[in-house]
């Protein structure tokens, strides 16, 4: 173990033998230097200090896309700092969050993750990243189901419609989906197996581009987040055929469940979290949770969220951790029985 100078007997005659304005000035340089840890500041004191942005790995207008915004809004009005959505859509969620993993871990760089990033852990044998070693979890947002819709030329009115529909035109019937591995993917494989139909995948990148492509009529079915699907259900644009949650959505309660429309069982809800890039400071973290979770409490973002059938969350970063590690291990096992292979 190293020996302090000081208490070295050679250290303490040769500083004996100096004289006093000497020894002052050695101690005025000293002081400063050992003061300095003492005197350094909370890392999230100063917090924020400039713009913030907030990586979006899909494209616009999904529903990650919308939560990231009302989030980012009010973030804005508390801190005084702009939050700048910055959609990087591709690769299945991989090109924004590899951009995420690798900026400064100084909270000024976050991710709007959902739970495709626990899918990819599986589906994707090499990854420039690794999620719970790159990422650090910073609060769960919401959770919220899945809808299954249609395009409204499409003659299937019920779930036990389509069913039919597809056995009786078997690879003739497509779909569409955020991207190869999203939870609409895994949601319309799931079916496929539970329901024994056959339709044929269409992936995109990102709800939003895929909700346009159901709308356009380019694909006939879609796994849709509810919070970005439920404007186009009121407005008529699409048919809801069922809602994946184990009980009705407060925000379309006419809209059964799959399990009560002829695949019993059938469940799968997504959630929506923030992530920092590994190394960021606890105490940016601590503050990024805790001020996420009062904005998620705020009544016209708490009401708004439920409106759109997602449930608001605001967790702690290590209850966030819990949940992604449950759904890595959770989703590994139906990319595996389900044979889903992304590279």
């Amino acid at each position: 173990m190293p020996v302090s100078p000081l208490g070295n007997p050679a250290w303490t005659r040769h500083l004996g033998a100096l004289s006093a304005p000497v020894l002052l000035a050695l101690l005025c340089l000293a002081s400063p230097l050992a003061g300095r840890a003492a005197a350094q500041p909370d890392a999230g004191a100063a917090y924020p200090a400039r713009p913030l942005r907030i990586i979006v790995p899909y494209a616009a207008g999904g529903g990650g896309d919308i939560l990231a915004r009302m989030i980012g809004a009010k973030l804005t009005e508390a801190w005084g700092q702009p939050v700048v959505v910055d959609n990087r859509p591709g690769g299945g969620t991989i090109i924004g969050t590899d951009l995420a993993a690798k900026a400064s871990p100084d909270g000024y760089t976050i991710l709007l993750g959902t739970n495709t990033h626990a899918v990819n852990e599986t589906l994707y044998r090499k990854l420039p990243y690794r999620l719970m070693r790159d990422l650090a979890p910073v609060t769960q947002l919401a959770t919220a189901p899945n809808i299954l819709i249609v395009n409204p030329s499409v003659p299937a009115r019920t779930l036990r419609e389509l069913i039919a529909l597809a056995k009786a035109k078997p690879r003739q019937v497509n779909y569409g989906s955020s991207g190869n591995g999203g939870t609409g993917h895994l949601a319309m494989e799931l079916l496929k197996t539970m329901a024994g139909i056959d339709l044929v995948h269409v992936p995109y990148k990102g709800g939003g581009p895929a909700l346009n492509a159901l709308l356009a009529g380019e694909v006939s079915a879609l796994f849709n987040n509810i919070i970005a699907a439920v404007p186009q259900v009121q407005a008529g644009r699409v048919r809801p055929l069922g809602v994946t949650s184990s009980r009705r959505s407060a925000a379309l309660p006419e809209v059964p469940t799959i399990a009560e429309s002829g695949v019993p069982g059938f469940e799968a809800i997504a959630w929506f979290g923030l992530f920092a890039p590994a190394g960021t400071p606890r105490a940016i973290v601590a503050k990024l949770s805790r001020e996420v979770a009062r904005v998620l409490k705020l009544p016209d973002i708490h009401d708004r969220l439920s409106s759109q059938g997602a449930e608001p969350v605001g967790s702690s970063a290590d209850e966030f951790s819990a949940v992604i590690r449950s759904d890595i291990a959770k989703w590994g096992k139906v990319v595996k029985a389900a044979r889903v292979v992304a590279d």
